[in-house]
């Protein structure tokens, strides 16, 4: 067997690595991910010399070669990667319009388990801002995939089943007001939060999808940005974009809840709370579940746990 350890310049260990096992003799090689540790691990090797490249995005390929015993374990020296300054500066050269519309094309396309829209994430950690005009169109892309209205009507439905929101009343005429308030709840959080103060505050409305770490400091990574988010700038800060746009939805939904439940400030502020939860417990999925289910997205951040 033979097994090794990954890390960058900081010391942190590179989940999702690409490491490739070649031989003498030999046209190709096998390939293996790093684990959450940065560990990779190659078995039933044959005995005799071999060589092991990894390379990640952004970093500088390093390769080791060594010599396998019969009946050996063999440890590779911890690796090193350093950040790749040619890689960067070609990138820093690009322009930056023409960098965003085509890293954006790719999350446009992202859906977990090939369906469910996965527009609000990007996974690559210092992805170019968005433009205002970018950011209302992933907020109309979002709001009018079909996967947006069925999950509505889902909504809807439980919502009737329970018969919350009991002024709208039953049968289709209930069901077609909870859909018609349910979708506006959605589409006003969106634009408010994902557009409109993203744009005026100059804020990224998306998730940075971390990756690397312990999984506690994921975690909180997680949580935290649902209240914490970068700005156009690079730079993070609090996020008034997702709070102010969920207290926004809250404040409007006012004007066409039934009246018996529409409750002034406490409402508005129930719904305010309960969409900053949701959002903070859609980024803990987005940091440990949805990206091995995500069609489309980078593969680094599909082989990552």
């Amino acid at each position: 067997m033979i097994q090794g350890k990954v890390i960058d310049q900081s010391g942190t260990r590179i989940t999702g690595a690409t490491v490739k096992l070649t031989r003498e003799g030999q046209s190709q090689g096998q390939e293996v991910q790093t684990d959450e540790n940065g560990q990779f691990y190659f078995f039933n090797v044959a005995p005799g010399p071999f060589q092991v490249t990894v390379t990640s995005e952004g970093l500088t390929a390093q390769t080791v070669s060594g010599t396998l015993k019969s009946d050996e374990t063999y440890v590779v020296p911890q690796i090193t990667l350093p950040i790749a300054t040619q890689v960067t500066e070609v990138r820093v050269g690009l322009p930056l319009d023409e960098l965003a519309e085509t890293q954006m094309a790719v999350e446009e396309k992202q859906r977990v388990l090939g369906f469910i829209p996965n527009f609000y994430v990007s996974y690559i950690p210092n992805a170019a801002p968005l433009s205002s005009k970018r950011k209302f169109r992933l907020a109309l892309k979002t709001t009018t995939d079909p996967m947006t209205f069925v999950a509505v009507g889902l909504v809807a439905g439980t919502n009737q089943a329970a018969n919350r929101w009991e002024g709208y009343g039953q049968g289709a005429e209930g069901f077609a007001k909870r859909y018609g308030a349910s979708y506006a709840d959605v589409a006003v959080g969106t634009f408010v939060g994902g557009a409109i103060l993203p744009s005026l505050l100059k804020q990224d409305p998306r998730y940075f999808y971390k990756g690397t770490g312990s999984k506690k400091s994921r975690f909180l990574y997680a949580l935290g940005s649902s209240v914490y988010c970068k700005g156009d700038n690079g730079h993070w800060q609090p996020n008034f974009s997702n709070i102010g746009g969920n207290f926004a939805a809250g404040g409007i939904a006012t004007l066409y809840y039934p009246p018996q439940d529409r409750h002034g400030a406490r409402l508005v502020v129930s719904i305010a709370l309960v969409r900053i939860g949701e959002t903070a417990v859609a980024n803990v999925l987005q940091e440990f579940v949805f990206p091995k289910l995500t069609s489309n997205a980078p593969r680094r951040a599909q082989s990552q746990p």
